[in-house]
């Protein structure tokens, strides 16, 4: 309590983790830590910093006779082990070896003169514990493998059991956080303290993980999603991952106020996808600036407008915010528009726009009447054709309003929408294989789409950031009447990719998009 501090555990589950995972893994949190806002003020520690003290504590347990080095193989410890809590596991043959003896083979371990698995240096506890992690755990393993702080210096590496409880005790903890999987590794952790000459005492405390639909929480998974290829990377829109969610347009506030609402749970409990998304929305709402796109487009004719002429409408950049002005956005004779905003055959209670149908406004511009459409022989919209009110420009807002974009400035733009990448709400559930669960539409891919010409200004000088523009958030603007958007950091183009931020509708799925000028090479890349 009352200091930040960041431990990298990059001496735990050692085994797995010294081989799989490096200097990328461990500054990547600490920049997700700065993107929050939670830079630690209590110093940054490396768990391999007390890689010395470990084994000095471990020769220490070896001559008090609370360790010793074991021969027998993990296969062998565990059939010894047995899965019965009410029956003592069987001893070890070599359980009795002499301090003498044990602290010898350790020496020899460290020295590298056994191959790995041949030696486990496992504490002396109590065979007939009803708690499993109390029956003799290994805590030293050799593993021939370069650490990526130390390199070859060390052989062997402390179990988590072992230098978790150190490495907080040496560091003055008071209250070590983590979650209810290791509630039972409880009294191992409390018998390390107690056992070792540790200046503090810290005390181990359980909460739940976090649990969130529709998708997993589970390293282990989403590591076997990015080394599958199921997914681009740790960083995928799609992912639950902070790189992942911060590309996809979260902001470190949306994320704060997630967790702010949720709280800590002591029980296991699922929290809805939706909850975060509207933690998002609401931010955005407030902050992100409006331009607007059109992602399925449709030209619109205004028949009666001069060819010749163009005009400058300017539109608000935030409503929320009106001291943040407006912008100038350009129009003419043709215009793009949704292609669901019309429709050659009303339906009940449409109100948009139809043959000889009601007036609609063009956001900031003028009222409109359709008088017709052009259709291709498979009967797909080709044109609709409108006719304008000249004294109705700027006015009153009457019937619907449509937002479009000037045929003569657009800028062509791929839009992504993604989705959730699992159709089922809980993918790790019981009798479930997660990957049987993966959604094959998590993400849609819309081309020759339109957007503002100024939004090339802005890709622009997001763009030039370099590396620096992925510690961050990317600029979100809010496409009227569609939804969230950002630029992605991942891409280098004209206009640089934007990834989902959220929609507009608690129900609508989520997008980003980026300029079609790449959008052909990209599309010979494998890319889901």
């Amino acid at each position: 309590y009352n200091r930040k501090k960041l431990n990298s555990e990059d001496s735990k589950k050692v085994a797995k983790r010294v081989t799989r995972e490096g200097e990328e893994y461990v500054n990547s949190i600490i920049e997700d830590l700065h993107w929050l806002g939670a830079d630690p003020n209590g110093g940054i520690f490396y768990g391999s910093d007390y890689f010395d003290k470990c084994y000095e504590y471990a020769e220490k347990l070896i001559l008090e006779g609370k360790a010793y080095v074991d021969d027998l193989t993990r296969d062998e410890m565990r059939e010894y082990r047995g899965s019965d809590a009410g029956k003592p596991s069987r001893p070890s043959p070599w359980r009795d070896r002499t301090p003498e003896e044990n602290l010898d083979l350790f020496r020899r371990m460290r020295a590298g003169e056994f191959k790995e698995g041949e030696k486990t240096l496992r504490a002396k506890i109590d065979l007939a514990s009803p708690n499993m992690n109390m029956r003799d755990p290994a805590i030293y393993r050799i593993k021939y493998a370069e650490h990526h702080r130390q390199g070859n210096k060390w052989c062997i590496y402390p179990m988590y059991d072992f230098a978790h409880p150190i490495q907080d005790a040496l560091e003055g903890i008071t209250h070590s956080l983590c979650s209810l999987e290791f509630e039972a590794h409880r009294p191992l952790y409390d018998w390390v303290v107690n056992n070792v000459s540790v200046p503090n005492h810290p005390r181990q405390i359980e909460f739940a993980r976090l649990g969130i639909d529709h998708t997993v929480m589970s390293k282990r998974k989403l590591r076997q999603l990015v080394e599958q290829n199921y997914v681009s990377g740790w960083d995928d829109p799609r992912m639950p991952t902070l790189c992942g969610l911060r590309r996809r347009g979260y902001t470190s506030h949306s994320i704060r106020d997630f967790c702010e609402r949720i709280g800590v749970a002591k029980s296991a409990n699922t929290v809805e996808y939706a909850l975060l998304e509207h933690c998002l929305r609401e931010d955005l709402n407030d902050t992100a600036e409006r331009t607007m796109a059109v992602l399925r487009p449709v030209k619109l004719v205004i028949t009666n407008y001069p060819e010749d002429k163009t005009e400058t409408f300017e539109v608000e950049n935030n409503p929320v915010h009106p001291e943040q002005g407006t912008h100038p956005v350009t129009f003419s004779r043709e215009v793009w528009i949704e292609a669901e905003d019309f429709l050659p055959e009303p339906i009940p209670k449409y109100k948009r726009l139809y043959p000889n149908g009601p007036e609609c406004r063009l956001k900031g511009a003028y009222l409109i009447t359709c008088t017709g459409c052009k259709q291709a022989a498979d009967g797909s919209i080709e044109e609709i054709y409108a006719t304008y009110d000249p004294d109705s420009r700027g006015g009153e807002v009457k019937g619907a309003t449509i937002h479009w974009v000037d045929s003569k400035t657009a800028v062509d733009a791929e839009v992504r929408l993604y989705g959730n990448l699992f159709s089922d709400a809980q993918p790790d559930g019981p009798d479930k294989n997660f990957l049987d669960c993966l959604n094959p539409d998590s993400l849609q891919v819309l081309t020759g789409c339109k957007v503002e010409a100024a939004l090339v200004e802005e890709a622009k000088k997001y763009d030039a950031e370099g590396e620096g523009r992925m510690a961050h958030t990317a600029p979100g603007f809010q496409f009227m009447r569609v939804g969230y958007f950002c630029m992605d950091s991942r891409e280098r183009t004209f206009i640089s990719p934007f990834g989902a931020g959220g929609s507009l509708q608690p129900d609508a799925g989520f997008c980003g998009i980026r300029s079609s000028d790449t959008a052909r090479s990209s599309a010979r890349r494998h890319r889901l």
